[in-house]
């Protein structure tokens, strides 16, 4: 038995090895003996299991598999149910093992018979579940079956089809109502007042845009701020925000205890660590908050590229715009294979030796670093919060909240990204970081310039994260430095 255990378990069944041992001992007998009689029944007994091998291979069965996923998406630690409908094409009737073939965190792949005792219509069909604590997309199948020929002599085993994705989204944490959403109520619709004797002072009014009608020009304060004003006379019942998402891998570099990369087991790799996967649970989870309120939700990356362009899971990867129940699931779809990329450096690694040669050269630094402080690419990549995202923060202006999901800043990073607080109703930023403190120079630029900002790292909860933007000192600090900035642009 011992030896049977050490020979290839997918050639031959044990009565195919038999006959080979059969017929190697009748030939050695042969030549011993010199009896031709059991020459020819060594040789019948050897060819015998290799031509049933070949024959296993060449006329093998013919299968369609139909697999069907509920949900067709699953969040992470959600079980979903497997379906699997197996029909048989060829005319063999002969019984069949099939395997599922998954990635190892799904455990041990399921096995079955084929035809199942419940088979109808030549149809055999079987369910199984699995569910995973990590997002991504998972390769699931294909579907294998070892075939035996009519003899039992010969074994192979088939792929019968190419199996199918599973996407696993990330799953949302409920966030407690806070201030952000400024005057707005839980639906999201802005209360109009509403006075007996209204007058001139009572307006509210905002800058032009174009397609206004010329009539809800109002001329006392266009002569007032110097600028095109109209009156709005009706409340914004569909708010929008803005949600920056970084992912440059610079930002979230290595950190002590990181999982960095994250390998998903099934030959599919996202390149992830402990903080951006904080940062990707922290954007779906403000997603459904939003939505859940009536947001339309716009996503952008540092660059000001549509934030969900690299993502292979993404349905619609140069979309920005997302409203409505579908398109908060076209989020969450998009968020299951996001990864981190850009140039390997760790965080701010090159750029001040970019500088320092660009100093020794009596030159100009990368494009946008001396505008706005130094939030180029000093390798050639897109420059993280410069004209491209500023513009379009530009023409959404003042519409809603815009919120930053961010990793480790440096202080001349924040300082470029710090007057984008100016384009929302409000601005609030998390840094998600290993080590804080360190942050702190980025946190203060950013409360300068508007920013309710706040550190954290990815042990935080994100519940208590998002409750602290209703601190007394964060909102003061951003209140403060909204109220200069905004004085400063009409003396302007």
């Amino acid at each position: 038995m011992a030896l049977l255990e050490l020979l290839p378990k997918h050639l031959f069944t044990t009565r195919g090895w038999g006959l080979l041992a059969a017929g190697t001992a009748s030939l050695l007998l042969a030549q011993i003996m010199g009896r031709r009689d059991l020459l020819a029944l060594g040789i019948l007994l050897i060819v015998l299991p290799l031509v049933s091998l070949a024959g296993v291979r060449v006329l093998k069965p013919k299968f369609q598999v139909f697999r069907e996923f509920i949900p067709p998406t699953v969040e992470t630690s959600s079980t979903a149910t497997v379906r699997l409908a197996v029909a048989r094409t060829g005319s063999s009737n002969a019984s069949v093992i099939m395997e599922e073939q998954l990635p190892p965190r799904f455990g041990e792949p399921p096995a079955f018979r084929f035809p199942a005792r419940s088979a109808s219509g030549g149809t055999s069909r079987y369910e199984y579940h699995l569910r995973s604590g990590r997002r991504g997309q998972f390769k699931i199948g294909p579907v294998t079956a070892e075939f035996c020929d009519p003899f039992g002599l010969s074994l192979h085993r088939h792929t019968i089809d190419e199996g199918e994705l599973l996407t696993v989204t990330p799953a949302a944490v409920e966030l407690p109502a806070t201030g952000l959403a400024g005057a707005r109520g839980n639906d999201g619709v802005t209360a109009t007042r509403i006075r007996a004797n209204p007058s001139d002072d009572d307006v509210m009014t905002r800058e032009y845009r174009h397609g206004d009608p010329m009539r809800r020009v109002h001329w006392a304060a266009t002569a007032h701020h110097g600028e095109l004003m109209v009156r709005q006379e009706e409340s914004v019942t569909t708010p929008e925000a803005t949600i920056i998402m970084d992912h440059r891998y610079s930002s979230f570099a290595i950190g002590p205890g990181s999982r960095f990369p994250a390998v998903h087991d099934d030959s599919f790799e996202l390149l992830s660590s402990d903080s951006f996967e904080w940062a990707v649970t922290a954007a779906m989870s403000i997603s459904a908050h939003l939505a859940e309120r009536n947001y339309s939700l716009r996503f952008l990356d540092a660059a000001g590229n549509p934030a969900f362009h690299g993502s292979r899971s993404a349905p619609f990867p140069d979309a920005e715009e997302y409203s409505g129940s579908g398109g908060l699931q076209s989020i969450g779809e998009s968020l299951a294979a996001i990864q981190l990329d850009g140039p390997r450096h760790p965080h701010g690694e090159g750029r001040r030796g970019d500088i320092r040669r660009n100093d020794a050269k009596g030159g100009e630094g990368k494009r946008g670093e001396g505008k706005r402080g130094g939030g180029g690419n000093p390798d050639g990549g897109e420059a993280a919060f410069e004209d491209r995202l500023m513009d379009k923060l530009a023409a959404h202006r003042l519409r809603g909240p815009v919120l930053a999901l961010l990793g480790t800043l440096g202080e001349a990073e924040a300082r470029a990204l710090a007057p984008a607080a100016g384009f929302g109703a409000n601005a609030f930023a998390l840094l998600v970081t290993e080590h804080p403190r360190s942050a702190q120079a980025a946190v203060d630029a950013l409360r300068l310039g508007g920013w309710r900002a706040l550190a954290v790292t990815p042990r935080t909860q994100l519940t208590a994260a998002w409750s602290a933007f209703d601190q007394g000192e964060i909102m003061a600090a951003a209140a403060a430095a909204m109220d200069v900035r905004r004085g400063a642009a009409v003396e302007r």
